[in-house]
């Protein structure tokens, strides 16, 4: 039964158009095409990235938060109470009626105590621009590595030649290392979730970060090497950008903070609501009607691209209000940060 439902779920129908299957996946005549073992290997690659992060975050980023003016201002803690810290953790941080009778305190005591003890949770700015520093030293690197994969492509330059000979298309070295270490870096990020500082947008970036592995993983298993790796470079494009912007928020850099993001602003908006839906998504949804009939695969993975591009629009909403901000003649210029 288990070995039926395997066949019925890996059908080549389900996965590739009319006439082709996985038998086109099959090694010969010294082409390699990936495979799904291959995935495998982004498990040891992300753990080696947990590691080569800390080590770069104790000899590289903490010196380079020192050098940049990174400081914290000295945190008052909240006194021990039993009370309040068992409603803390239990009920409410943010409680709406304060629980006075059983502390022996005011209800302004109480609210100092809860205001307190909530700063104490909060991440401290070396924290945070150690983690940013790491994503920006990653994004630029990933960036022109995958720049220097697709510069001689190409389908790099004309998008509808990623359907070509699809899908016996042959595995390049460089196109299965790109792979597998953008895809071991997204998983690492999944690992690292619970220590990582928890932003605003914490929900939109976990789906963000599942759907990418999806994204990644399945254009992998079935052969979209070429429509994989313009969507990760377009990705790359602007990460590092963001990144930057925070690590000079966090060193009181406002002038340069504002300038990066307004930079990054720029490129968000070009390279994710114009070149992805319009070039990339237009060829892997619009332009495939035309040589074949439509099948589960396709939809999949047009269905993650466009919840990709869903997120995209809502962070293009946050950013272009951020930008609005410190604008000319806004009071609130020199107010602006990254959290």
């Amino acid at each position: 039964m288990l070995s039926r439902l395997s066949e019925l779920i890996w059908a080549d129908w389900i996965w590739f158009p009319e006439g082709h299957g996985w038998a086109d996946l099959t090694d010969h005549d010294g082409k390699v095409f990936p495979k799904p073992q291959d995935l495998w290997a982004t498990i040891p690659i992300a753990f080696c990235f947990l590691i080569i992060r800390q080590i770069f975050e104790q000899t590289v980023a903490i010196p380079l938060a020192s050098l940049l003016g990174v400081s914290d201002k000295q945190r008052v803690r909240a006194p021990p109470n039993p009370v309040l810290e068992s409603y803390f953790c239990s009920t409410s941080k943010h409680p709406k009626q304060v629980p006075v009778k059983q502390t022996g305190c005011s209800v302004r005591q109480v609210q100092r105590w809860f205001r307190r003890r909530r700063n104490q949770d909060r991440p401290s700015k070396l924290k945070k621009f150690r983690e940013a520093s790491w994503r920006f030293t990653f994004y630029l690197l990933a960036f022109f590595a995958g720049l220097a994969v697709l510069i001689d492509k190409p389908w790099f330059y004309d998008v509808k030649l990623i359907w070509e000979n699809f899908p016996k298309m042959p595995l390049l070295p460089s196109q299965y290392w790109y792979y597998m270490i953008e895809l071991g870096f997204y998983i690492s990020l999944i690992f690292s979730v619970a220590s990582d500082v928890k932003r605003k947008d914490f929900k939109e970036q976990i789906i963000h970060h599942v759907a990418t592995i999806a994204l990644i993983s399945f254009s992998w298993l079935v052969n979209y090497i070429r429509a994989g790796t313009l969507i990760m470079l377009v990705h790359d494009a602007a990460d590092y950008l963001m990144e930057s912007a925070k690590m000079f928020n966090y060193a009181g850099w406002r002038r340069t903070c504002n300038f990066i993001f307004t930079m990054f602003a720029a490129v968000f908006i070009v390279t994710r609501l114009i070149i992805l839906p319009f070039w990339i998504i237009h060829t892997t949804f619009v332009y495939p009607l035309t040589l074949y009939t439509p099948f589960f695969g396709f939809y999949f993975f047009n269905g993650l691209m466009c919840v990709l591009q869903v997120l995209h629009i809502f962070w293009a909403v946050l950013i272009l209000r951020m930008v609005v901000k410190f604008l000319p003649g806004n009071v609130r210029n020199t107010r602006f940060c990254i959290s």
